[in-house]
């Protein structure tokens, strides 16, 4: 194969299968890592630069500086350097003379400490490393201990696996800083949610309720201090060697499989062994050996080394003891991880919507006893926040490198149970958080394609999926030009925002050439993320619209129901009224289900919910919108009183990995009424609410502005007043009910025109 660059060559290593005595059926196989460049770490470190690269954390040509005694040094000192990079690693006396010649022929500097802290020579590197960056402004650390890159790195070992076998059983791992066997790992379960996992670490080492006991001369697994990319609820059970079984069992592999390995895939090969022999037939083991064994032959491969340190004298177990987990081991031991395992109970939410779900999903997170924490940049936002009882983190969230490091340094990966949004304009951010944290979630492309709308036009044209006719600009001439193409009259609208706003029906160039010049006046959204400065200019699709709410696992996409929604009049498009379900027949409902899979389908849409706008055209269903996450304006509630189905609820559940639950309970109509200002005009008195939410079927009346408030008439959703919900048994009755409450209530307000009026004006809602 022929490579642009070293860092290139990284990954696509061999698979082997071991011959070992084994029941017939059980395949055991070894994944051979030591056969990169360097070692397995070196794909740490390639997605870990990169990735860093890509964020504009790590500039170019500014320094790398990392922590290792070991391959994760070889590997940064590889791509650093290949990158164009200073690099500088701070090691210690541990470090191999083959090791430390290749980092300095690689042109690193090498800093070595000189003495152990009270915590072991890790935490002795750790204060030096900081040192470090005081002296270096700029360079960039990966923290191989705590960043998610890294085990993120290894789902493309594990894809490698899926790819070679199909299935894998039983999955055998070193653990050192718990990247390696955690990532491929969590990989490996969405393919085999039943893969049994097992950890191998070393006697001495703390990760796994053992006391540290630094003197230990294995290297590459275990460690002194708890990093926080050991996710120990992935772990089904593990094993402790001591430093004489480590060794005898790399001596084993070079004798018995021919692999000149280093002590950590000697450890991974004597559980193997036990597990083969113990194994059931049809499973399939494997065992990733992360180096190769040129850096241990002063070591492993040292008589010398052997009689320095008296090796022969510690015990040499034929089998693993079983252990109850926290009983201190000395020789080869395993304990079950199930009793212990940790639960992940936080669940994440980056910023929140402002119409109505967005602190009811917090309070429910709550009350399904996880630990909502929301990540903002402005709580004050957020009405009612302080009643839900969520954890608050102040971060800037228009910026994906400092939500990284506000969630890497607050929380464990074993602790995040997932990370979710109800906000439109978070949810590519939230893609690729769920990406690196490899928790559940959509891919971060396709919902970057759902939130651009020009993008996702693009995308449905191609796979052949109804729309109407569309054009992309970026000036108001190009309008003008556009306008005339798709015909008039025509909608133009921002590309990338939401809740209708900035949404106009035009009907004269001169319309399209102001409005798309207003749009593209605006270079940051109401979040304060930047704007994408395009303009869609589309064809006026003249008929009703519906929305298809459905839930995505795996890529199918499952239709809970169809809401038929009812717009303001021209020019703008603001939604007033939903019914639930919609009163279409029933190969209308399929045909709008259809058309909408299709648009998931043909997005890449594979997880969550989705709120799908259509209109009904004469010749069928054209797509609007497709809007990656659940319908706002209060739908899932009344999905929930007409169903008994409650979609928040489900959305916890898909972003924590649960298969959502879907059946409905019951089957009643629901409806909602907005209420809009007729004029604009100064908010005076409310009156009637009370009289309104006693009206038979209406669940409740809410009324979002207070007297004082400055209102007019409505051109996107955040410009309504508030908002009727009701439910009834017969479908026909539902308009009634909502006009009967809407009825009650009553604006007083001043209007802005007549302010030297000696009486002011009262009017109903509409």
């Amino acid at each position: 194969m022929f490579f642009d660059a070293m860092h290139d060559s990284i990954g696509s290593t061999p698979l082997i299968r071991l011959r070992l005595d084994a029941p017939p059926g059980v395949e055991v196989c070894a994944k051979l890592e030591m056969h990169n460049p360097f070692a397995m770490k070196d794909r740490v470190a390639r997605h870990m630069l990169l990735e860093a690269r890509r964020l504009g954390v790590l500039l170019p040509g500014e320094p790398v500086i990392e922590s290792s005694s070991g391959t994760m040094a070889l590997g940064i000192a590889l791509v650093g350097r290949s990158l164009g990079h200073p690099v500088h690693i701070v090691t210690d006396p541990r470090i191999d003379p083959i090791t430390l010649a290749k980092l300095r022929a690689l042109g690193c500097e090498v800093h070595v400490v000189d003495r152990m802290s009270s915590h072991g020579w890790q935490s002795a590197r750790l204060e030096r490393l900081e040192q470090l960056r005081a002296d270096l402004p700029g360079a960039f650390w990966p923290q191989q201990y705590s960043n998610p890159d890294n085990p993120g790195a290894y789902r493309a070992l594990a894809q490698e696996l899926v790819t070679d076998l199909g299935t894998v059983d039983v999955l055998v791992g070193a653990v050192g800083s718990g990247g390696s066997l955690c990532g491929t790992a969590r990989a490996l379960r969405r393919h085999n949610p039943d893969l049994y996992v097992v950890g191998v670490d070393c006697v001495g080492s703390a990760l796994f309720a053992q006391p540290d006991r630094p003197g230990r001369l294995q290297s590459g697994l275990g460690n002194s201090l708890q990093p926080a990319n050991l996710d120990a609820s992935l772990l089904d059970e593990v094993h402790w060697l001591n430093d004489h079984e480590a060794f005898a069992a790399t001596h084993d592999l070079a004798r018995e499989q021919q692999i000149f390995a280093g002590n950590t895939s000697g450890s991974v090969y004597q559980v193997l062994r036990h597990l083969a022999a113990h194994g059931e037939p049809g499973r399939r083991i494997v065992g990733i050996f992360p180096d190769r064994g040129d850096r241990y032959a002063d070591t492993v491969y040292s008589q010398d080394h052997w009689d320095e340190h008296r090796l022969s004298d510690l015990e040499l177990a034929p089998r693993p003891r079983e252990v109850v987990y926290g009983t201190e081991v000395h020789s080869w031991s395993r304990a079950s991880l199930h009793e212990v395992r940790p639960v992940r109970r936080t669940l994440l939410f980056v910023e929140s919507n402002t119409t109505g779900t967005g602190m009811a999903a917090l309070r429910l997170a709550r009350e399904l006893d996880f630990t909502p924490v929301l990540l903002t940049g402005e709580p004050g936002r957020y009405t009612g926040l302080d009643d839900t009882g969520a954890e608050v983190v102040v971060c800037d969230t228009t910026s994906l490198p400092a939500l990284r490091e506000a969630v890497q340094t607050r929380f464990r990966a074993q602790e995040i149970a997932g990370i979710t949004t109800t906000s439109d304009f978070y949810v590519p951010t939230v893609a690729e958080l769920a990406t690196w944290l490899g928790a559940p979630g959509n891919p971060a492309e396709a919902m970057r394609t759902c939130r651009d709308k020009a993008k996702l036009r693009e995308t449905l044209a191609r796979a052949g999926v109804r729309q109407p006719r569309f054009v992309v600009v970026r000036d108001a001439a190009a309008g003008v030009t556009a306008a005339a193409k798709v015909g008039l009259p025509c909608v133009v609208k921002p590309v990338d925002d939401s809740g209708s706003t900035n949404v106009l029906r035009c009907t004269s160039a001169e319309e399209v050439s102001a409005h798309v010049t207003h749009i593209l006046a605006r270079t940051v959204n109401a979040r304060g993320l930047p704007t994408a400065g395009a303009v869609l200019v589309e064809e006026l699709a003249d008929g009703p619209e519906y929305s298809v709410e459905m839930f995505s696992v795996e890529g199918r996409h499952h239709c809970v129901g169809i809401t038929a929604k009812s717009v303001t009049g021209t020019p703008y498009f603001v939604e007033h009224q939903h019914l639930f379900p919609a009163p279409v027949p029933p190969a209308v409902a399929e045909e709008l289900a259809r058309t909408a899979r299709a648009a998931l389908t043909a997005a890449g849409v594979r997880s969550g919910p989705t709120h799908t706008e259509l209109r009904l055209v004469a010749d069928g269903p054209v797509i609007i919108e497709v809007n990656p996450r659940l319908a706002g304006g209060m739908i899932p509630e009344m999905i929930r009183l007409a169903t008994g189905t409650g979609l928040l609820e489900q959305q916890v559940r898909a972003a924590t990995g649960q298969e959502p639950l879907l059946e409905p309970e019951f089957a009643r109509q629901g409806g909602i009424r907005f209420l809009i200002a007729e004029r604009a005009g100064r908010v005076l008195a409310i009156e009637g609410a009370d009289r309104a939410a006693a009206v038979a079927g209406v669940d409740r009346v809410t009324v979002t502005v207070r007297p004082g408030a400055e209102v007019r008439p409505a051109q996107d959703a955040y410009g309504r007043l508030g908002y009727i919900i009701a439910t009834s048994e017969r479908p026909e009755e539902i308009e009634d009910v909502l006009d009967a409450a809407e009825r009650e209530i009553r604006f007083v307000y001043e209007e802005f025109a007549h302010e030297d009026a000696q009486q002011p004006t009262r009017a109903g809602n509409r």
